[in-house]
C-alpha cells in the first residue's frame, strides 16, 4: 500500500486536496470517483513521506478521541437519528482534525452507497480493526448502535488498562529519575568543589574518598562516553527484542521478576481476557480469535501458549482444558472459562475477568509505591551515607592533625 496526494473538485464545486492510501493509481481514481469527486491531479507520494503520513495520522488520533466519537454515535443512533445525520453532527463537534477528516471521508462514501463498515476499512490508520469487525456485525444484524456500544466499552477498557499501567509505573520512574538526577548533580558539581578545598589543606585522602573522586572525574570528563554507553544499551535492547531467543528470555523475565511481574503479568491477563471477550462478541470463531490474540498479545511466552491452545481447540479440546495445560493461566481463568463453556456465556465470563484484572492493576498501582519506597529509601540512604563519609573522613583527618599540634 502506498500514499497518493490528490487534488479534486467536490459536488459543491470546491477544490479539495488530500492524501489517500491505495494499492495503485488506478485504485486511487476509482476510489475518488466513487466519492463523487472530479479529479484534477493525482501523484504518488515518496515512501518516506508515506511512512511519516501514516505515523502522523495514526498518532494524531488518540484512543480517547475515538471513544468519545463512538459514544456520540451510539447515543444518536439509539435516539433514532439516521447514521448520516449522526456522522454530520459528530463531524461538527470534533476538534481533532485527523478524526474530522476521516469521518468526513466516511460520510461521503456512505452517501454514495458504500456500507459503513467498508468506509471504515478505508480509515484503518484512524479506527481500530475491531471497530470495523463489529460494525460489519451490526450491519448484518441490524443493531449497529449495539455494536458501537460494544466497541466503546472495549476501547474504554483498553484505556483503563493503559492508565492503570501508567499509574503503576509513575512513582517508581519519578523516584528513580529524581534520585539519579540529584546524585549526578552532587558528584559532578558539589563534590569536586569540596575536594578542591580539602586538597589545599594537604590532608591525606582516604580510599573511599579517592574512589568517589575517580567516579566524579569520569562523569565530569567523559560524560559523552557514558551517554554513548547508555544509548548503546538501549540500542542493544532493541536489537535483542528482534532476536527470537533473546525476546523469549526477556519476556520470561518480565513475568517472573518480583515487582515488575505485578504490572506486566496482570496487564497480559487483562489484555487476553478483554480481547477474548470482544472478539467473541464480534462473532469470531474461537480458533480465529486465538489466532488474532496471539498476534497482538506482545509477549512470547503468552503467544506460544495461545498458539498451543488454538491447536488443541482445533483438535476438539475444550478451551478450559487447553488453558489448564499452561501454568501462566491462573486457576481463576480456567474456572471462569469452564463455567462460560458450560453455560454458553463465555463473553460474560471474559468480561468479568477483564474487569477483575484491570482492577488488580489499579490496586497494584496504589500499592507499588509502598512496596518500592522502602527499597529506594534504603538504596538512596546507603549512597548518601557513603558520600557523607567520603567528605567527613578527610575532615576527621584534618581535625586529628590539628589536635596533635
Amino acid at each position: 500500500m502506498s500514499y497518493y496526494s490528490y487534488k479534486a473538485v467536490n459536488i459543491d464545486g470546491a477544490v479539495v486536496k488530500g492524501f489517500i492510501e491505495a494499492d495503485s493509481i488506478d485504485s486511487v481514481y476509482d476510489d475518488l470517483v466513487s466519492k463523487g469527486l472530479n479529479i484534477l491531479d493525482v501523484k504518488k507520494v515518496s515512501t518516506v513521506i508515506s511512512k511519516v503520513k501514516r505515523y502522523v495520522t495514526s498518532k494524531g488520533v488518540k484512543r480517547i478521541d475515538v471513544i468519545e466519537c463512538v459514544r456520540n454515535l451510539t447515543v444518536m443512533l439509539r435516539a433514532g437519528i439516521p447514521l448520516l445525520s449522526a456522522l454530520e453532527d459528530t463531524i461538527q463537534t470534533t476538534d481533532n482534525r485527523h478524526l474530522k477528516a476521516a469521518l468526513t471521508d466516511i460520510k461521503n462514501e456512505v452517501e454514495l452507497g458504500t456500507s459503513f463498515s467498508d468506509a471504515l476499512e478505508h480509515q484503518k490508520g484512524v479506527f481500530p480493526d475491531i471497530f470495523i469487525r463489529l460494525a460489519r456485525v451490526g450491519e448484518t444484524t441490524g443493531r449497529l448502535e449495539q455494536s458501537f456500544s460494544d466497541v466503546a466499552d472495549h476501547l474504554q477498557r483498553l484505556e483503563d488498562l493503559s492508565q492503570a499501567i501508567k499509574r503503576a509505573l509513575f512513582y517508581p520512574a519519578f523516584a528513580i529519575i529524581t534520585t539519579a538526577g540529584a546524585l549526578i548533580f552532587w558528584l559532578v558539581y558539589v563534590f569536586p568543589k569540596i575536594m578542591v578545598v580539602i586538597k589545599e589543606m594537604g590532608v591525606k585522602i582516604p580510599a573511599l574518598t579517592q574512589a568517589l573522586m575517580v567516579v566524579s572525574t569520569v562523569m565530569t570528563r567523559y560524560w559523552y562516553i557514558l551517554t554513548a554507553l547508555l544509548v548503546g544499551i538501549v540500542i542493544a535492547y532493541k536489537i535483542a527484542k528482534h532476536n527470537e531467543r533473546m525476546r523469549y528470555f526477556l519476556d520470561m523475565l518480565s513475568i517472573r521478576l518480583p515487582i515488575i511481574k505485578l504490572v506486566i503479568y496482570n496487564k497480559l491477563l487483562a489484555l487476553f481476557s478483554e480481547q477474548m471477550r470482544i472478539l467473541i462478541v464480534a462473532g469470531m470463531t474461537i480458533d480465529r480469535t486465538l489466532d488474532i490474540i496471539a498476534g497482538v498479545i506482545g509477549n512470547s511466552i503468552f503467544k506460544k501458549a495461545i498458539i498451543s491452545i488454538k491447536e488443541n481447540v482445533s483438535l476438539g479440546s475444550r478451551i478450559s482444558d487447553a488453558l489448564k495445560q499452561h501454568a501462566i493461566f491462573p486457576p481463576l481463568i480456567v474456572r471462569m472459562v469452564n463455567i462460560g463453556e458450560t453455560s454458553g456465556s463465555l463473553d460474560t465470563q471474559f468480561s468479568f475477568l477483564s474487569t477483575h484484572y484491570i482492577k488488580r492493576l489499579d490496586d497494584v498501582s496504589e500499592r507499588l509505591g509502598k512496596i518500592i519506597e522502602p527499597v529506594l529509601i534504603t538504596i538512596v540512604g546507603l549512597i548518601f551515607i557513603l558520600m557523607i563519609m567520603a567528605i567527613l573522613l578527610p575532615v576527621y583527618e584534618l581535625v586529628s592533625k590539628v589536635g596533635k599540634m
